[in-house]
């Protein structure tokens, strides 16, 4: 075997890197309480809402689920990588050619592994910053609820008591309440917005890389497909000599040439959007705009840090995140399993609440 040329081997940064640092390595690769079974997807899938405020549920529902995804893709990118080991082993046995061309195939697989370890690391900024949405929701119930509270309390001293001195201390606490969760709400709407069209950026920019990355790779291994030797021959005929050795490995050479100066200036894809498209959403674009002229709303909120870079999280805060889902987690299996349709219990699509009469 010749093996010369390796890109599992560590190498200095890509272009894309120095352009965007990597976000650190993913909360989900760690600490596994219920280990990479399906035990562990279906609990979370399932267990995932019923916890924390109502107005938090949906959402927190859903971060549940991008964590079982990305644990789905972590044993994807493992197994790509195993199997192209395997591939380079298996053909160290075949001819020199087809030898040569395997070994070179799982140096390119086992590529397109890491960077599906990577495109991991990066989902789960995405899944981050949609988890904050959720944290700011349960921050906003009490505010609803003690609002529902007084509102209640009223209605009920003006069906019993009419005359009662409490309607107006409980009204002042009402027109109180009311401010406070104004003031509330309007930060939750502005933050959601903000934080959304963040989480997805990160989501798509990522995604985008990654798909480039690999069409570039699946590109050059069609290009070392060609140096087998297919045509057919008779028996007893003797092959010519195989003499694709620097060529197999000037491929894999250009291959990560083409990887590491890639960015995302030089993307091959481009979404273009028709002249009606273009025309509406710059009419949208146009609206918000002169909205944001009108009305400063800049002292509300502290702006979310997205120039394009990751931000290095410190690592006792990332330990806290996860040690703060490892319980979430716990306690949701405690209640699962306890449960009559803890595991049983499958939905799609949107569910019609039913409201308590």
């Amino acid at each position: 075997m010749h093996r010369t040329y390796s890109m599992r081997q560590s190498r200095a940064p890509t272009a894309s890197q120095l352009q965007s640092p990597p976000p650190p390595p993913s909360s989900t690769k760690s600490g596994r309480f219920f280990g990479k079974g399906s035990l562990g997807h279906a609990l979370r899938r399932n267990a995932g809402g019923a916890f924390g405020p109502d107005l938090a549920k949906k959402l927190s529902q859903l971060v549940k689920m991008e964590k079982n995804v990305m644990r789905s893709m972590e044993l994807v990118a493992k197994e790509r990588m195993e199997v192209a080991q395997q591939l380079s082993l298996w053909g160290e046995a075949t001819d020199e050619d087809v030898s040569d061309v395997t070994d070179k195939i799982g140096v390119l697989l086992y590529e397109i592994g890491e960077l599906e370890d990577q495109y991991v690391d990066r989902y789960d900024q995405y899944r981050v910053t949609m988890k904050s949405i959720r944290n700011i929701e349960a921050s906003v119930q009490p505010s609803r609820d003690r609002k529902q509270k007084i509102t209640d309390q009223i209605a009920q001293l003006k069906y019993k008591e009419p005359n009662s001195p409490k309607i107006v201390v409980l009204e002042q606490e009402l027109v109180r309440a009311e401010a406070e969760s104004l003031v509330a709400e309007a930060q939750l709407s502005n933050i959601t917005r903000e934080k959304v069209k963040a989480a997805y950026i990160y989501q798509f920019d990522a995604l985008r890389e990654h798909c480039e990355k690999v069409a570039i790779i699946a590109g050059y291994g069609k290009h070392l497909l060609d140096l087998i030797d297919d045509a057919p021959v008779t028996p007893g005929e003797t092959r010519a000599a195989y003499d694709g050795y620097e060529a197999s490995k000037a491929i894999i050479q250009d291959c990560e040439d083409a990887l590491t100066n890639w960015v995302t200036s030089n993307a091959a894809v481009s979404s273009k959007l028709s002249t009606r498209s273009r025309n509406l959403s710059q009419r949208r674009r146009n609206t918000i705009r002169a909205r944001e002229e009108g009305h400063d709303l800049s002292h509300q909120d502290v702006p979310l840090n997205d120039n394009g870079s990751w931000v290095q999280q410190q690592q006792g805060v990332r330990m806290d995140s996860d040690a703060e889902e490892e319980e979430e987690e716990e306690e949701e299996r405690h209640s699962a399993l306890g449960s009559d349709g803890g595991m049983n219990g499958e939905s799609r699509g949107r569910t019609q609440e039913i409201l308590a009469a």
